[in-house]
């Protein structure tokens, strides 16, 4: 029954109902606005993965993180 699950005639119809749907004076802003989606998507995942490379070497002497207590590292070993 569905051999040739997507054939390029069901693609054609998709692309008619989409114009129809959205007219075609919005789809280049529709486009843009995915691209510019799709572009900061990207820039986010790269500075996590980046951030998490990071954090596996650990954090430099004296580098307080971001939520700890600056006080937590003024103590020293022994005030724990």
């Amino acid at each position: 029954m569905l051999r040739n699950g997507l054939e390029p005639w069901h693609l054609l119809i998709v692309a008619i109902v989409v114009i129809l749907l959205f007219g075609s004076k919005k789809l280049p802003d529709t486009a843009r606005a995915l691209g510019k989606s799709l572009r900061i998507l990207k820039s986010e995942t790269k500075a996590m993965k980046d951030e998490a490379g990071d954090d596996k070497n650990g954090p430099g002497p004296g580098v307080v993180r971001a939520g700890e207590p600056a006080a937590a590292h003024d103590r020293g070993p022994a005030a724990h």
